[in-house]
């Protein structure tokens, strides 16, 4: 849905800009491709750590286990030098945070990696930047539009489409959380880690609050974000995802008793 809703605004900047409209839209585009590409090789020069597997052969070799259920290749860690507990991930790596070193146990920590192996499998690390910086497009499409166009049709069609765009854009994340886990799910040797994960993870919320989100966290899948009481925020919140996680788990056991 997304992806003809983008293909909508730029077919509304061409017909009514034309050619001007056409090379705004190849050009933001570029752009905005060189920025991620930027940002994903810069971000990793400052507090960033690649874990070798005897600093922790307990973990480096969960997540090779994991990563072949998945199907995946071995994905890059890093470590995150801040206190604050966190984990994303973005093309074949995941980063994991100090901070959930200090919150978690061993258990808990690979079902946060869990997580984020399953964003690398469902492929969300290229779909979350694609979706992220089309935000940016649809919205400087708009922008554009709107001061150059002297259509209020062309005007009027070009916001409603990045208002369906938001709403989309909201309803895409929240299910990729959801799918996540559930991937997840049957790639822990227990399934219950992510959920006692997220329980904990509950009690640090307050600590995201002061974090601003720079470009690289802010368009990958996180285990998590600041909580916002809006219907607008993309991911759901820590009781959702538990709930759901239950309920997956007594699903499956409900089948394995039946066979």
């Amino acid at each position: 849905m997304l992806k003809f809703i983008v293909l909508a605004q730029v077919l509304i900047a061409i017909l009514y800009l034309g050619k001007w409209g056409l090379f705004v839209t190849l050009g933001l585009s570029i752009a905005l491709v060189i920025i991620y590409l930027w940002i994903t090789k810069n971000s990793l020069k400052k507090n960033y750590s690649k874990l070798k597997w005897e600093e922790m052969p307990w973990l480096y070799d969960a997540v090779a286990k994991m990563s072949y259920r998945a199907g995946i290749s071995m994905p890059n860690i890093y470590i995150l030098d801040d206190y604050i507990p966190n984990a994303y991930s973005f093309r074949n790596s995941l980063v994991l945070s100090l901070g959930l070193f200090e919150v978690l146990s061993e258990n808990e920590i690979l079902g946060v990696a869990a997580h984020e192996i399953g964003h690398i499998k469902n492929g969300d690390t290229i779909l979350f930047p694609m979706v992220a910086y089309g935000r940016y497009l649809m919205l400087f499409l708009v922008a554009v539009t709107s001061l150059f166009s002297h259509h209020k049709f062309a005007i009027f069609v070009s916001l409603i489409l990045y208002v369906l765009y938001e709403i989309e854009r909201v309803n895409f994340f929240k299910k990729r959380e959801f799918r996540a886990d559930e991937t997840a799910l049957y790639l822990l040797d227990r399934p219950f880690n992510l959920k006692d994960a997220l329980e904990e993870l509950k009690y640090y919320e307050d600590l995201r609050i002061t974090v601003k989100e720079s470009a690289l966290p802010g368009i990958e899948p996180n285990i998590e974000r600041k909580q916002k009481k809006s219907f607008m925020t993309t991911h759901p919140s820590y009781d959702e995802r538990i709930l759901r996680i239950l309920v997956e788990i007594e699903a499956v056991e409900l089948l394995d008793n039946l066979k």
